[in-house]
């Protein structure tokens, strides 16, 4: 475990080195880690945010000025305190609560993918073999970030993994879903963006009314349903 600071209110707990060939492994453990930092409502703290291998931790350096560290001393004081709650759990694991997979359903009519022809080229299949495989694969929400709700999947058929654009597009409507090398994601809000389009979905990923605002999180799985062009409009209403 290694623990460094993030600017003057952040700081980062490395959870594991990579996540090469155990990505489940990985996040796993970064989200074992968060749930034991949450449990410990460790002073100052306000937020925490897994990714890949990582857990952001940031806080109130005033509040943790407050609870007994010296003032040039925050970081150290709160990684101290980090590692001990760490170090002292019996054993670093997830909670493993059996969910069924969130259903997004998708259209993948020539007006949303895009980019789907030079996916099933990439990979040597048929536009619609694409799609198969694409739905018939169970993905897992390793990270929420880039954009509010943006999720990061885990899971895509390595025979789908297609390299980013070489140049990006400036705006990539709501709901697009998409592949970027070996990840697939959620386009939550209108933004720019380099990844290949397979399908658009009518659900909205983020709603700022909402609490959580987000509809996925990390550690949810993640299934593809292939819908109709009416289908889309009716739920898009």
């Amino acid at each position: 475990m290694e623990i460094v600071p993030l600017g003057d209110s952040a700081l980062i707990v490395r959870v594991r080195k990579n996540f090469d060939g155990a990505p489940d492994e990985a996040l796993n453990a970064v989200l074992a880690t968060r749930r034991l930092l949450e449990n410990a409502h460790l002073p100052g703290v306000i937020e925490l945010a897994p990714a890949y291998t990582t857990v952001g931790v940031f806080f109130d350096p005033v509040r943790v000025v407050a609870s007994g560290a010296k003032p040039d001393e925050v970081f150290e004081w709160l990684a101290e305190r980090i590692r001990e709650v760490i170090l002292n759990a019996n054993e670093l694991r997830a909670d493993r609560m059996e969910t069924s997979p969130i259903q997004i359903p998708v259209c993948y009519d020539a007006e949303f993918a895009l980019d789907l022809d030079e996916i099933a080229q990439h990979a040597g299949l048929g536009a619609q073999e694409v799609v198969d495989l694409y739905c018939a694969s169970e993905y897992r929400v390793h990270c929420i970030g880039f954009t509010p709700g943006f999720p990061f999947l885990g899971g895509l058929p390595s025979k789908l993994a297609t390299p980013r654009r070489s140049t990006p597009r400036k705006e990539i409507p709501v709901g697009s879903v998409a592949i970027g090398g070996a990840q697939t994601g959620i386009y939550p809000v209108q933004s720019p963006g380099g990844w290949n389009l397979i399908g658009r979905t009518p659900l909205r990923l983020f709603d700022p009314k909402k609490d959580p605002p987000a509809l996925l999180r990390a550690g949810d799985r993640v299934r593809f349903r292939a819908i109709s062009r009416d289908e889309f409009e009716r739920s898009a209403m």
